[in-house]
């Protein structure tokens, strides 16, 4: 009897042959010819990709509101200096006499004569002299009367480039922020600052405006919280508030002003 005490591989050369039924032969030649087993590749999972988070809208800065100036307080009194004046050459050429005065505060010399005669002729004062520069003062259109602001204030912006405005209604407080900005205003009276009577009138085409009898210009320079003070034919004149507004509204507080 052979006993065999390990699995040596002499055993299979010196021809003996292993007599355990529960391994065949064939079975381990099978098992040893087969090729080694190699593992698969694994998937990897793929990344799915996520959308991006959409970032959330940044705060919009809102301007901030800039607050309206303050309006400069009207002072309790102005009087403008270094204006100069004459007395008119005409008999009802006030306007051109005192639009003349008012274009020279500014710089700009214009003669009297240079007004008067650049204006158009015509029955309808807001449109143009009405009458004979020459003929007696105190008459209402169509005689010899004069002319409105309108037509002054076209002459000195077209022939002498200056920023002249025309207006009516024309309010005490706008007058005063003309005078407190240094800047004089030709304003239309009655007389020698006297009241008048407003009267209706319709020129030739039917168109209507407001005159009355002895209609004047002044320059307007100053005033203080009682007076008014203006410039007539070259000469000084102080009066009470009221008694300007009185003559003053009699032509629906008309004047020609400089707007800059």
């Amino acid at each position: 009897m052979i006993i065999i005490t390990g699995c040596s591989p002499d055993v299979a050369a010196a021809g003996l042959t292993n007599t355990s039924p529960n391994i065949p032969a064939k079975a381990e030649k099978t098992a040893a010819t087969l090729p080694p087993i190699q593992p698969t590749n694994t998937l990897e999972p793929t990344l799915t990709l996520r959308p991006s988070a959409t970032p959330l809208p940044t705060n919009t800065a809102i301007p901030s509101l800039t607050p309206d100036p303050t309006p400069t307080p009207i002072p309790d009194e102005y009087y403008i200096t270094g204006i100069q004046g004459h007395r008119q050459t005409y008999a009802i050429s006030c306007e051109s006499s005192a639009a003349a005065d008012w274009a020279g505060f500014f710089g700009v010399l214009v003669y009297e004569a240079n007004i008067q005669f650049n204006l158009p002729i015509s029955d309808n004062p807001d449109k143009g002299f009405v009458g004979d520069v020459h003929d007696p003062w105190g008459q209402v259109p169509p005689y010899s009367y004069g002319v409105h602001a309108e037509p002054i204030a076209k002459v000195l912006k077209d022939e002498y480039e200056l920023p002249a405005q025309a207006a009516k209604n024309f309010s005490l407080d706008s007058l005063k922020e003309e005078i407190a900005s240094n800047q004089p205003v030709i304003a239309w009276v009655i007389g020698n600052m006297v009241g008048g009577i407003p009267a209706e009138y319709t020129d030739k085409e039917g168109n209507t405006t407001i005159v009355a009898a002895y209609e004047h210009t002044v320059i307007v320079t100053g005033y203080n919280q009682e007076n008014i003070r203006y410039m007539n034919n070259g000469r000084f004149y102080e009066i009470p508030i009221e008694v300007f507004l009185n003559s003053w509204g009699v032509l629906q507080n008309m004047v020609v002003y400089y707007k800059d």
